[in-house]
């Protein structure tokens, strides 16, 4: 897709993301269109987003379209009040680029300018990988989660202090009142 051009099955979706009111996000959650379809954008693992095999190179094209993201059971979607069209996405809609501590709460930035508080609303889970090795998101909003980048997750890692749980002594990190484990049980410990 040519950064100037935007095609017509992709009018509505610009259209319903710009109606957003205020600086919020559009109430994609209460939106109910019939299913129109699958649309050729695909995101990639990288966080790259890319319409008909090309990158969409227009961050702004980007973030707009990640406002109008939904998942529901069937996939994520791309979601307008009158249109409905699911996209492929390789692991997480977003990446997560920064974590901060304010307070006693971690907060994340995302690739596209989301920020998330983690707490009992936005948690911490990390999963470990078919290779073993750790994949760690955040939860965003709606079902939504951010892959968190690697130089991230080791952040997250120094800031880990040791609990004992029921399956042994476990690293994780605290925020707003929940904690997370980021990794298995004795895994600090080989």
């Amino acid at each position: 897709m040519a950064d100037e051009a935007v095609r017509p099955g992709l009018e509505g979706i610009v259209a319903a993301a710009k109606q957003a009111p205020g600086r919020g996000l559009p109430p994609v959650h209460l939106w109910n269109p019939a299913h129109c379809g699958e649309i050729d954008i695909v995101i990639r693992k990288d966080g790259v987003w890319f319409h008909e095999g090309t990158p969409i190179g227009r961050e702004a094209l980007v973030r707009l379209f990640s406002t109008v993201l939904r998942k529901d059971p069937d996939g994520i979607h791309l979601v307008t009040p009158v249109e409905k069209m699911k996209i492929t996405v390789e692991d997480a809609p977003f990446i997560a680029t920064r974590v901060d501590r304010v307070g006693d709460a971690l907060t994340f930035l995302t690739n596209v300018g989301d920020e998330v508080e983690a707490g009992p609303e936005n948690y911490i889970r990390v999963e470990m990988g078919k290779d073993g090795e750790p994949r760690p998101y955040v939860h965003v909003r709606r079902g939504l989660e951010a892959l968190i980048a690697r130089p991230v997750f080791y952040e997250l890692v120094e800031m880990a202090q040791e609990r004992e749980t029921p399956d042994g002594p476990t690293l994780g990190v605290a925020s707003n009142g929940a904690w997370y484990p980021v990794g298995p049980p004795h895994a600090h410990q080989v």
